[in-house]
């Protein structure tokens, strides 16, 4: 009987090893998949950006998407629900392998077990290739070698052909797990493009979304009936700033009549017309006041109706109605006005250029100066408006901005020099516009106002 004796087989444990390991290495090749695109970047902020010490991540703070820093794109919640699906469908496959492969082979020694011998004791069995004669227990001892060696091969095998299907099945379940992670999510893209739409100032936008009653539905019927809140609470606003417009600006414009009427009779006194342009002028500021209130309670949307405007033209036509008042107080007008062209209403920024260049001339010094300047930036365009004046206080900064504060300042507290509106309509308006602004006091006196409105 002719035998032949292949190699060694490998060790069934080190076989499993390794099937694992290659489990694990299939399992990243899914995930890895292509990367998302980054997202275009938005608007700048109307604050100062933080610092690093503020940015960085200190004991207890949570940064988002830390816990999967090491992905190659942003970790999304499509991207982590697919992680996830096709995980957990790994290790089941994984267990799932180790489980058959171990069962397979019990099954197989215990089916290899001999009940009996095979070869009487006084036979002899000889090798035609080598004329080797075997006794029976020697030959017993070569069929059961035979026999380990075939378990070997067959497990070997069921191992391989396990991890090529394991792998093969993983690679499906991460693609149709990022197709059902999309499916799942698919409101929650209605929802945030529903939210975009509502930030630009379309109220009347609704989600209505439909399907089952479930977690995504009543989240959708939450935002609606918030949004239907929020409508009627601007429309309520939109109605007052129109009455409040007619019921103020009405007694008003008839009292400046009045009073232009009274000055205009020649038979009049001094002191009546003394006491007339007195309350004339009393009336004008009451008139400013109310025009920047109503302009303040307007601004504070955002803009949805942008057009290209021209920086430099915009900052020019607010040095023209601003230079016989800065003739009158002695301060000179200085411009370096590049091209620079922004998106937004015209209207609104020519009031920020002419806020800043009043507020730089009124706040001035005799022989001072005020310097404006235009320039295109990444991303948009800027308009700097610098003004010697009286040295402002570092901590009186972040109050400059706010309705009715002013700098405490012998210089700044006169009455004819404004409502203190001004630098408030100027940072309203510009968070509408989605930009910046930051004012920085000057080491002579004055301020150094620079403001950021992002382009088309």
């Amino acid at each position: 009987m002719s035998t032949r004796h292949p190699a060694a087989p490998s060790d069934p444990a080190r076989a499993a090893d390794g099937g694992t390991a290659s489990g694990s290495t299939a399992a990243s090749g899914p995930a890895a998949g292509p990367a998302r695109a980054v997202p275009a970047a938005p608007p700048r902020p109307d604050h100062p950006p933080r610092t690093a010490a503020s940015a960085a991540p200190g004991p207890g703070r949570h940064t988002p998407g830390s816990g999967l820093g090491w992905l190659p794109f942003r970790p999304t919640i499509r991207i982590r629900l697919t992680l996830l699906y096709g995980g957990m469908f790994l290790m089941a496959g994984v267990l799932l392998v180790l489980v058959i492969y171990m069962l397979a082979r019990q099954a197989l020694q215990v089916g290899a077990q001999l009940p009996m011998t095979t070869i009487p004791e006084n036979t002899r069995v000889i090798d035609p290739r080598t004329n080797q004669v075997w006794t029976p227990q020697q030959f017993q001892e070569q069929i059961e070698l035979w026999q380990a060696q075939a378990q070997h091969a067959a497990l070997d095998a069921l191992l391989r052909r396990s991890i090529t299907v394991l792998v093969g099945l993983a690679v499906a379940a991460f693609a149709l797990g990022y197709a059902v992670a999309g499916r799942v999510l698919s409101p929650l893209g209605r929802i945030t493009r529903t939210a975009r739409e509502v930030a630009g100032s379309d109220l009347h936008r609704r989600i209505e979304l439909d399907g089952p009653d479930d977690e995504l539905k009543e989240l959708a019927d939450t935002f609606d009936e918030m949004l239907d809140r929020l409508d009627r609470s601007f429309d309520s606003q939109r109605k007052f700033v129109a009455n409040a417009s007619h019921e103020l600006r009405t007694p008003l414009a008839i009292n400046r009549t009045l009073l232009e009427v009274q000055l205009s009779d020649p038979e009049a006194s001094p002191e009546l017309q003394q006491l007339g342009r007195t309350l004339l002028a009393t009336n004008e500021r009451s008139e400013q006041l109310v025009e920047g209130l109503l302009l303040l309670a307007r601004s504070d949307n955002e803009i949805t109706d942008r057009r290209p405007v021209e920086f430099a033209e915009v900052a020019s036509q607010a040095l023209e109605q601003t230079r016989a008042e800065a003739e009158s107080r002695r301060v000179a007008l200085r411009t370096s006005l590049a091209p620079a062209t922004v998106s937004g209403n015209g209207v609104l920024l020519e009031r920020i250029a002419l806020n800043l260049v009043q507020n730089a001339v009124r706040y001035n010094t005799p022989d001072g100066w005020v310097q404006v300047s235009t320039a295109a930036v990444p991303g948009g365009g800027e308009l700097v408006v610098s003004n010697t004046g009286p040295v402002i206080p570092g901590y009186e900064m972040e109050h400059i901005f706010e309705p009715f504060r002013r700098v405490k300042s012998a210089e700044r507290t006169r009455s004819d020099k404004g409502v203190g509106l001004g630098l408030s309509i100027v940072r309203s308006v510009v968070r509408a516009h989605g930009g910046s602004i930051e004012a920085v006091p000057r080491p002579g006196g004055g301020l150094d106002v620079r403001v950021y409105i992002p382009g088309a």
